[in-house]
């Protein structure tokens, strides 16, 4: 009788990607991930400890794929908007991941070279040393809160999104004036979360590059002047 295939940690992991581009991570498990395989949990157990080390892998070399040919032009804003714009983009591709980015953050090779290339951008930038570990962990914070908020809404189906614009819309043109005076005078340009959300991603790490450059020391004047 033939021996089982020994499948690589790369073709566990392909597979794993292909299944969680139709399920969440809740439904995703390694039981799943092995019948897929035609192979039982155990071999897969060889590989990672249990299915939060799996998803971490599978987090972290969607990272490595979107910092892959990285090279970093301009100055350091435009070097920290270019890893974060890669960073959205390849999560958009698997957005089931993105969605999960936050609570299966890595520690991984991807995850160094987006902190690395985020850091030297910092440090470029001329801030003082002391205050470039908060800064980068704000950053963070904002690349996983609006990545994995963009892959929440782009992973749910036609009919739930249909059924998110008409609570939406009941919500926001609906309102009673009275005691929503606010929401009635500004309801018909308020927009779903689900529009326009690349440029507001620019928007708001813009913003957030704008209040580090104002940290930045200015050199003195020459004396003098």
């Amino acid at each position: 009788m033939a021996g089982r295939r020994r499948w690589s940690t790369e073709e566990i992991l392909d597979t794993a990607e292909r299944l969680l581009r139709t399920s969440d991570a809740d439904s995703f498990s390694v039981r799943r991930l092995a019948a897929a395989l035609g192979t039982d949990s155990s071999s897969l157990y060889r590989h990672f400890r249990n299915k939060t080390e799996l998803l971490r892998a599978v987090t972290d070399r969607i990272l490595i794929a979107a910092m892959d040919g990285y090279r970093p032009e301009g100055d350091w804003k435009q070097c920290i908007t270019t890893v974060a714009m890669r960073v959205k983009e390849a999560f958009g591709r698997h957005p089931q991941v993105a969605a999960i980015w936050g609570r299966y953050a890595s520690g991984g090779a991807g995850s160094r070279l987006v902190i690395e290339e985020v850091l030297r951008a910092l440090r470029a930038s001329g801030l003082p040393d002391e205050e470039i570990p908060a800064h980068y962990h704000r950053l963070a914070i904002l690349f996983a809160a609006l990545i994995s908020s963009e892959g929440a809404v782009e992973s749910v189906t036609p009919e739930e999104r249909e059924q998110g614009l008409e609570s939406f819309r009941v919500a926001v043109l609906g309102a009673d004036p009275e005691r929503f005076p606010a929401l009635a005078h500004f309801g018909r340009d308020i927009r779903p979360l689900h529009e326009n959300r690349h440029a507001v991603f620019e928007a708001i790490l813009a913003a957030q590059l704008t209040q580090i450059e104002a940290r930045i020391p200015r050199p003195a004047p020459p004396a003098g002047v």
